[in-house]
């Protein structure tokens, strides 16, 4: 066996998302061969990439079959998330990918999903903040059971910066940790605009592969403000699958999709697909509606995500502080780890087939 035998038989396994070979996309490196032993490391577009053992069995079976079928193959796996800024990055120089999660309506879980989804990023192996943009109904502290907490300030050239808090391996910020949450945050669009930019320009996020913005409903200012601020990778939309929530998220699909906007739309997730009784974990129940969520992602040709069942236990684990995916619950902790999956190979093909990533330039 030769460095140059495998790496021939390793151009003949595809990387499934981005449609060309692992050795075209320099993905194969640290080749080491001793006797019948080979190891070589492949390097993922990103830590939470559902797709390893499909990728390792690719490789073993292609040095067996096209070199040596003795071969004791090992492969192991890093990753260097894809990115596809090409902006002056000095707004979150260190963030490579900021993900909106939005829905076009309130109560549908859309802070559940994002907080879910950090976590989930978090546990394949990416360094994940959640930013909590929802101004007026903050969710954070609670769901994270940091209420009460205050974050720190650091100096950092000259310029006072906050330091998100930690918890469970990601990094949080939310207005909710600067204010008393017995008050009410009664503020005009601007304040709430200028808050939002306090929080990606006075905020030390520093190396992230993922911030998470948890938006809130609708589409008003904060979204505007967002997409002009800092450039926004992409947008998980979040239905239910009942007809009144799918209306509004059409609206948040229309607004992203619009001319001046332009934000690539990575894919859409069903919350509350179904309800499944603790006792019974095998019955489903459709209690909103069947699919609907899946069905808008087809009329719209846009990536459907998941379904992320209706469980007692999820809304026990955010009211609680402790999320779902820091739980025992395994059926909602794999419906949360698929969505993650899913959503992370969506946003390394939008980093592969879209163009670069910008803030919007949005004449009134």
């Amino acid at each position: 066996m030769t460095e140059q035998k495998i790496l021939e038989a390793l151009s003949n396994v595809q990387e499934p998302d981005l449609g060309k070979d692992l050795v075209t996309l320099n993905m194969v490196k640290d080749i080491v061969i001793n006797g019948n032993a080979v190891s070589f490391t492949v390097v993922l577009t990103t830590p939470a990439c559902p797709l390893k053992d499909m990728i390792r069995n690719a490789c073993i079976n292609a040095v067996k079959l096209l070199v040596n079928k003795e071969a004791d193959v090992t492969v192991n796996f890093t990753a260097n998330t894809s990115s596809n800024r090409k902006d002056a990055a000095t707004i979150l120089p260190k963030v490579k990918n900021i993900i909106a999660v939005v829905s076009g309506k309130g109560g549908v879980g859309k802070s559940t999903v994002s907080a879910n989804l950090a976590l989930a990023l978090a546990q394949g192996g990416a360094k994940v903040g959640l930013m909590d943009a929802d101004i007026y109904g903050p969710s954070v502290p609670i769901m994270f059971g940091i209420r009460g907490e205050r974050p720190m300030m650091m100096e950092i050239d000259g310029k006072g910066m906050i330091v998100p808090i930690e918890k469970f391996g990601i990094k949080l910020m939310s207005i909710g940790l600067l204010v008393d949450d017995k008050n009410a945050v009664v503020w005009r669009g601007p304040m709430a605009s200028s808050a939002i930019r306090q929080f990606v320009t006075e905020v030390l996020w520093d190396e992230l592969d993922y911030l998470v913005i948890d938006m809130p409903p609708g589409t008003g200012d904060i979204h505007l403000t967002l997409v002009q601020t800092v450039p926004v990778t992409g947008a998980i939309i979040v239905t239910t699958p009942q007809d009144v929530a799918l209306a509004d998220a059409k609206r948040a699909v229309a607004m992203f999709g619009q001319a001046q906007i332009k934000v690539p739309i990575v894919g859409l997730v069903e919350n509350m697909s179904y309800f499944t009784p603790e006792e019974l974990p095998n019955n489903k129940y459709y209690i909103f509606g069947k699919d609907g969520g899946k069905r808008l992602a087809e009329e719209y040709d846009i990536a459907f995500l998941g379904q992320i069942p209706l469980v007692q236990s999820i809304r026990e684990g955010g009211d609680s502080g402790l999320p779902i995916m820091m739980s025992d619950d395994k059926i909602s902790r794999k419906a949360f780890e698929d969505f993650a999956g899913l959503a992370a190979r969506s946003i390394a093909m939008r980093n592969a087939q879209y163009p670069s990533t910008k803030p919007l330039e949005i004449v009134s």
